[in-house]
């Protein structure tokens, strides 16, 4: 177990390297000076972008700039923003609200889409099966900027269920309604992925033999059938959290969220590298690690899992 966690950890190193190079890249390859924009449809003396470029190393070819920026992170410093800003404070400002959306929206889809892709496999063809199947594929058809909009308008404008909008601090009351928005397309993607896995996992050998031995239907569902149906649906929620962590944008916008996504937007709009490449390489770090922790779950829902070799 050891040896496989410190092999995964040393994977971290080129994926952050290969993530952040291709990410500083992009940035510097948009058109545009950065520097020039910062003061809309005003002409900035020469003198002034010559200092500002200066200031953030953009007079610098593009290699040069990345090794600095490489440089920094080992020290711990994130940058600065082109207003000023440290990039460490404001992601200590954004990060706590996405997180908060990313799972209450992972929460949602683990309670209502594994609960329904397992009625729904269970009872396979029945009406609840119909009803499931039509319901996913009418979500994995509708954009999710319409799901916000119709769900903000329904639930928020005439019934008065929610907030509009997300006010300042952004507390857990207020992220419910965004938090579902963002999970509908995963739910639909969670109920068909239970639903197979379920009929799969039914059809096996010792599900069989357990009934066969008098086990009772309460027994063999969540001990034989559900738990070992969970482990593509938990790498899929695995993957989708980190999905919803930089994903957010549209989310963020209708609701104005003022999380991750949103920032990061802005902060390319703006050709902001430190901003940009620093959240980025954040949430990669966090994308590894949920990863990482959900392949030694993987022992938990399948003893026959092991990471010994």
């Amino acid at each position: 177990m050891a040896g496989y966690i410190v092999r995964r950890l040393l994977q971290v190193i080129p994926v952050l390297l290969g993530t952040t190079f291709l990410i500083y890249f992009m940035v510097f390859a948009m058109p545009g000076d950065p520097v020039v924009g910062l003061f809309g449809d005003k002409t900035p003396p020469p003198a002034v972008v010559e200092e500002l470029r200066a200031r953030y190393n953009l007079d610098k070819p593009f290699i040069v700039q990345y090794l600095l920026f490489l440089g920094n992170i080992l020290r711990g410093d994130l940058g600065v923003s082109f207003s000023g800003q440290p990039v460490a404070d404001i992601l200590a400002q954004t990060f706590p609200v996405t997180l908060r959306l990313a799972t209450l929206s992972v929460f949602f889809l683990m309670v209502a889409g594994i609960s329904v892709g397992l009625v729904s496999g269970l009872r396979k063809g029945g009406i609840f099966d119909a009803s499931a199947l039509v319901v996913s594929l009418i979500l994995i058809s509708v954009p999710i900027f319409v799901v916000g909009f119709v769900a903000q308008y329904i639930f928020a404008i005439q019934l008065g269920w929610f907030r509009p909008t997300v006010g300042f601090g952004a507390p857990w009351s207020e992220l419910v309604l965004p938090a579902l928005v963002l999970a509908t397309g995963s739910f639909a993607q969670i109920v068909r992925l239970t639903r197979s896995s379920v009929i799969e996992t039914e059809g096996q050998d010792f599900v069989r033999t357990a009934a066969s031995k008098g086990l009772s239907r309460r027994r063999i569902v969540p001990v034989h059938i559900l738990r070992n149906s969970l482990i593509p649906v938990v790498t899929y929620l695995a993957v989708d959290f980190g999905v919803l962590m930089v994903g957010a944008v549209i989310t963020e916008g209708i609701f104005n969220v003022p999380g991750v996504g949103r920032t990061v937007y802005q902060a390319i709009i703006r050709g902001e590298n430190p901003t940009v490449v620093a959240f980025v390489t954040i949430m990669v770090l966090i994308y590894l690690v949920v990863n990482l922790l959900i392949d030694l779950f993987y022992a938990v829902l399948d003893p026959r899992i092991r990471y010994a070799k």
